[in-house]
């Protein structure tokens, strides 16, 4: 059977491909030593997070802030689009929700409906609608979005940028489902990428699953209700592959006994519990039979302060659409960034001139594509070995994977110039060419668009 044309990433990405990070703990040591005193006497550390698209990185290291040292972190977020920034401000928001408004189980379900369902309750589009009109607000009052939602920092954004930021936030609280017509979208888009595979739709995801993603680690997935991702990959590979509780990951016959589901709810709600009580979560033990939960309270929300607290001294700032080329030219971020992160969609815009940019010893994670289902083992190893090369051409070695899934990333650190032996791409299995190209081009790796929410646009 022939496949269809179309491809199954499109041109946006919606959620990352890797894991959620903690992102203190993959400092390298060496980058940490360097670190200068903010004014109020903390350790500073600064973070260019580039194509992180939904936040995941900056919840996991707020959340588990606690367990390190005091210090001062900065997020700089650089996307390619403006909906998902949008995105992560939404995610961000409801995240800092205070428990007397929203229960924990409640805040964790609406934040995995809103990362990747395409079709949402009335309750989730309620809360989408109450908030879009508390964001037109936060991009047209600045006065009022730093009383408000003090952590974030949306200054060095344009003018034009923050008018179609209003416009996206208008367009999410339209309660017409006309507006947007995700189920019959979303089936041309399939159609397109199947062409004459349409009609085994099912069996080609199940092939996909078992003769792609198994041998990568990936848990089995359930029939949810509506459409949980994009076509070529799902939502759950931020939250549902690693988990701090072991129960989760245990395997029958070979087999994972928890779907990426299951583990990503737990891990959303373990990290939404430590964001609030800044303790690690334990699980409360299970209800007796017969007996119900009692709601936690859920005040009027025209009655209450909007104000979100952000655990400890965290600043994220949104940074212009695609800037990171222009951030050499600027003085302020001179020698300014501790740890990079590229995602795979945008690695091509690790650049030489990022030296200026990368703090002595900086640490650069990258991620790769080892959970993409559409690429083949060439491809991957082709795209490592470009990866590897960009990230030596702008100073960095390979130095080991952070922990967890080793395939997920690779990890860098920046050389200091003096006499030595060059370079080595350790990570690549076979190494680039003499002249650090890789051997093909690199796969496209970005997944189709969603309109609002978490996955409106993944038609």
């Amino acid at each position: 059977m022939t496949t269809g044309a179309g491809s199954s990433f499109g041109t946006t990405c919606w959620w990352g491909f890797s894991p959620a990070l903690d992102l203190q703990r993959e400092c390298l040591e060496s980058s940490m030593a360097h670190l200068c005193l903010s004014q109020d006497d903390l350790p500073e550390l600064n973070i260019l997070l580039v194509g992180s698209v939904d936040g995941r990185h900056v919840l996991r290291t707020m959340s588990q802030a606690h367990r390190w040292p005091q210090r001062r972190i900065n997020f700089y977020i650089v996307e390619n689009n403006l909906e998902a920034l949008a995105r992560q401000l939404l995610f961000l928001s409801l995240a800092l929700e205070s428990p007397e408004k929203m229960g924990l189980q409640e805040k964790s379900e609406m934040f995995l409906e809103l990362l990747g369902n395409s079709l949402i309750r009335s309750p989730t589009a309620a809360y989408l609608q109450e908030k879009s009109d508390l964001f037109v607000r936060y991009v047209t009052d600045p006065d009022f979005q730093q009383h408000h939602l003090g952590a974030v920092d949306l200054s060095a954004l344009k003018f034009k940028e923050r008018d179609q930021l209003e416009s996206i936030f208008r367009f999410w609280r339209n309660p017409d489902p006309q507006a947007f017509p995700i189920a019959r979208l979303w089936d041309l888009r399939v159609r397109q990428y199947l062409g004459t595979r349409y009609d085994a739709r099912r069996g080609v995801c199940d092939w996909d699953l078992t003769m792609k993603l198994h041998e990568r680690g990936k848990g089995e997935l359930v029939p949810a209700r509506g459409y949980w991702g994009d076509i070529g990959t799902g939502p759950y590979l931020p939250f549902g592959i690693e988990s701090e509780e072991p129960s989760l990951l245990k395997t029958v016959n070979g087999i994972p006994a928890k779907s990426a589901q299951e583990i990503s709810l737990y891990n959303v709600t373990a990290l939404f519990h430590e964001l609030a009580a800044r303790a690690p979560y334990t699980p409360p033990p299970p209800t007796p039979e017969g007996a119900q939960e009692s709601p936690a309270p859920n005040p009027d929300p025209d009655l209450q302060d909007h104000k979100a607290a952000c655990p400890g001294p965290v600043r994220i700032h949104f940074l212009p659409l695609g800037c990171t080329a222009r951030l050499p030219c600027k003085s302020q971020y001179h020698q300014r960034f501790h740890l990079l992160f590229f995602s795979c969609s945008m690695v091509h815009a690790l650049s030489p001139e990022l030296q200026l940019v990368s703090a002595p010893r900086a640490t650069l994670i990258t991620e790769l594509t080892s959970f993409l289902p559409d690429v083949r083992k060439e491809q991957a190893d082709a795209f490592l070995a470009r990866v590897t090369a960009l990230a030596a051409g702008a100073g960095f070695a390979p130095c080991g994977t952070p922990e967890g899934q080793n395939q997920a990333w690779a990890r860098f650190q920046r050389q200091e110039e003096g006499p030595g032996e060059p370079l080595r791409p350790l990570l690549a299995p076979d190494g680039p060419p003499e002249d650090g190209r890789p051997t093909h081009a690199p796969p496209p790796v970005c997944p189709w668009p969603s309109s609002v929410g978490g996955g409106v646009n993944e038609v």
